[in-house]
């Protein structure tokens, strides 16, 4: 039997929400930049996921990939790795003041991460 796979809708949300804040942007602005109406918008907001191609202009807008938002099997990827290499592609973002992130993330996710036989 092949196994249904599902998309996190509320984590791509979260993040493309994250986005826009992080480019002090409004919804609005979005709208007018994906061609993404702002009701669809609005909709999404409440937990409604939107149409194919809402999702494919606004994939490519923010740069989030929404194969990272579904169920299928992904080799595994160290979480901090992956942080880490974002902050170094950051162009806002110098050599030392990645570093300072990436202590405080590591230092966070150390704290709270479950250990293997809390899973």
């Amino acid at each position: 039997m092949t196994r249904r796979t599902q998309f996190d809708f509320p984590a791509f949300y979260a993040a493309l929400s994250t986005t826009v804040k992080a480019r002090d942007m409004t919804w609005k602005t979005v709208s007018d930049q994906t061609g993404v109406s702002q009701t669809t918008l609005s909709r999404m907001s409440n937990g409604r996921q939107p149409d194919a191609a809402s999702l494919t202009a606004l994939s490519a807008w923010s740069g989030l990939d929404p194969v990272d938002f579904t169920s299928t099997p992904k080799r595994i990827r160290e979480p901090i790795a992956m942080v880490s290499k974002l902050l170094r592609e950051d162009p806002n973002l110098d050599h030392a003041g990645a570093d300072a992130l990436e202590t405080i993330i590591k230092a966070a996710y150390d704290r709270f991460r479950r250990q293997s036989d809390d899973r």
